[in-house]
């Protein structure tokens, strides 16, 4: 009889609830997973710096390595959603046959919208079990391009996926939207990425349009490419300035003028207390008066941060409406069932109206309060600063925080906090 294996969670305290200290930031995924797709594209070589060390962008670099023998066929993504339409778009383009596939979750995420896009340009690709969803055999192979027609509310990673493959399309390109498109920063951070490397596109009223270009590297000597720090992962540094009784946080390696759309949490904290001041090699957090009655935030460019504002509005008690939240239902977990289902533990009252959460909350410190994270790195960040409202909180399974921010907990307890496994 197999034995069962017991699943490893986090108490967490903090004795003082004083944050002070420096740390330095996990790297963009967004931006580090991009300019991979970019690197695989252009003829010249070029180094990347600072590239992400989460478990996401780890899985697309080996995918990547391996893509380059004919003889490997079948690619395990895992759970890196990204990654998954990334390299759809990619494989497409890539001489050869390959089937991508990853976890039981991922096989429940929808990818029908980019495979019918792909399709419509003179992709060849099947489904090999459930119709709309991976895994997926792909025939790569010269694609003509031109123009498809797309819901602009759907997620903008199947967007990027078009725009980063453009340059390989015969005919260029021409995403054509049916609706308002949401995550529209994210959108940007593309072309302004493949602008960075000579890929030109342009934003119309209701499309965008890449001609047929390729990338290349700016002419000087030993270019090297960047990779800025992640503002996903800094809401979380915020979230403990919010709720930290003092805070002088330092934190290395996010940029003034960010391509990352997170990067409105600067403007956002602001209403909540915390300070951000711009130094040459990142920022710093501190606190300032707050005054805020009730807080309203339409997240339809930032929805990776939406977790972690609603925790801090739930543990100070305001009164929120969040709008926007399209695509949290097919992220790692349905985030919307999760985040109220855990919210509603801490007292919050929850009600989730078309892709909205109305929230209003009557938290009180608990002797101790237990998080599920639903195998969502993102649950497990958003709610762990809680520790500096409760005597003690209870992260269940937190090693899911490897999949974006792999140091998380290291640099949890550089800033004082306790963790015990229970």
């Amino acid at each position: 009889m197999s034995k069962r294996i017991k699943t490893m969670n986090y108490k967490i305290s903090h004795p003082t609830k004083i944050i002070k200290g420096e740390i330095t930031l996990t790297a963009s995924k967004s931006e580090s997973n991009r300019v991979l797709i970019i690197k695989a594209l252009c003829s010249e070589f070029f180094k990347i710096n600072n590239l992400a060390k989460a478990e996401d962008t780890v899985s697309f670099i080996n995918c990547l390595e391996k893509s380059k023998d004919v003889s490997v066929q079948v690619f395990d993504i895992g759970a890196a959603g990204t990654a998954m339409r990334f390299l759809t778009a990619y494989f497409a383009t890539l001489p050869g046959e390959r089937i991508l596939t990853g976890t039981d979750r991922m096989k429940k995420r929808p990818i029908a919208i980019l495979v019918k896009a792909l399709r419509e340009l003179g992709a060849d690709i099947e489904y090999m079990e459930e119709e709309g969803y991976p895994p997926l055999k792909i025939k790569g192979k010269p694609l003509n391009g031109g123009m498809v027609e797309m819901d602009g509310s759907v997620s903008s990673q199947f967007i990027s996926a078009l725009l980063l493959i453009s340059p390989a399309l015969k005919n260029g390109l021409v995403i054509k939207f049916k609706d308002e498109v949401t995550s529209v920063p994210y959108i940007n951070m593309t072309l302004n990425m493949m602008q960075e490397f000579r890929v030109y596109g342009q934003w119309h009223e209701d499309s965008i349009s890449v001609s047929k270009q390729n990338y290349h590297v700016k002419h000087e000597a030993d270019y090297v490419y960047e990779v800025e720090a992640d503002w996903s992962s800094a809401s979380y540094w915020y979230s403990m300035a919010v709720l930290a009784e003092e805070a002088d946080i330092i934190i290395k390696g996010l940029k003034d003028s960010s391509l990352q759309g997170d990067s409105v949490i600067a403007d956002l904290f602001t209403f909540f207390g915390v300070k951000t001041e711009f130094m040459d090699d990142g920022i710093r957090l501190t606190k300032i008066k707050y005054c805020v009655q009730q807080f309203g935030f339409n997240f339809a460019d930032c929805p990776d941060i939406a977790q972690t504002v609603a925790v801090v509005v739930t543990a100070l008690k305001i009164p929120s409406f969040f709008s926007g939240l399209y695509t949290l239902a097919i992220k790692e977990t349905d985030r919307l069932l999760a985040l109220g289902n855990e919210l509603k533990e801490l007292k919050g009252k929850v009600d989730i109206i078309n892709n909205s959460i109305k929230l209003e909350s009557e938290f009180s410190p608990e002797e101790s309060i237990q998080i599920e994270t639903y195998d969502d790195h993102r649950m497990a960040m958003a709610f762990a600063p809680l520790a500096l409202k409760t005597n003690s909180l209870i992260i269940k399974n937190p090693s899911v925080v490897k999949k974006s921010y792999p140091d998380f907990w290291t640099d949890f307890k550089k800033v004082g906090f306790v963790i015990e496994e229970v």
